[in-house]
């Protein structure tokens, strides 16, 4: 039986890269010069750890991180923005948690959709994917159109195509 995979999977060597890159880029850049900025990466935790010393800069920090996310082909709504944090001597810090697999919320809707969609098919949420199954392949084609036309908050890829 023909089926995919619906998931949010994530490339950490293309994360990391970009954010090298931002990395060296806040350093050269003119209105950072002699600044106190970090950006640290945390892949066991999927955490970007940012410290700096005000809110323009953390703003411009983000800019630049998401602006290289989208030059290597990532997609900046994997990034969960937390509250800032002042820390102290006036430094401003901010934990960014790195959104993979898909969540509860993003499952119900996506699950919703197909059911809506009245279009044969089994659709099964295991662990942080969602299986699609169907007898026949245009089925899961209309399906995979109906997913890419939707906005869920979070970046889809369809794997698996069997």
């Amino acid at each position: 039986m023909p089926s995919f995979d619906i998931t949010n999977k994530i490339d950490f060597q293309l994360l990391d890269n970009s954010l090298n890159v931002a990395r060296k880029e806040i350093q050269s850049r003119f209105d950072f010069r002699g600044s106190k900025s970090e950006i640290d990466f945390n892949k066991k935790d999927k955490l970007i750890h940012i410290l700096t010393e005000d809110d323009m800069r953390m703003k411009s920090i983000i800019d630049v991180i998401r602006m290289r996310m989208a030059k290597q082909n990532l997609n900046p709504k994997i990034l969960d923005e937390g509250k800032e944090i002042y820390a102290s001597n006036n430094m401003v810090k901010k934990d960014i948690k790195i959104k993979e697999g898909i969540d509860g919320e993003a499952a119900r809707k996506i699950l919703k959709d197909i059911k809506e969609s009245r279009i044969k098919v089994t659709a099964q949420k295991m662990d942080d994917i969602i299986r699609v199954q169907s007898k026949k392949i245009d089925d899961l084609q209309n399906i995979i159109a109906i997913c890419r036309k939707k906005d869920y908050e979070i970046p889809i890829q369809f794997l698996n195509f069997r």
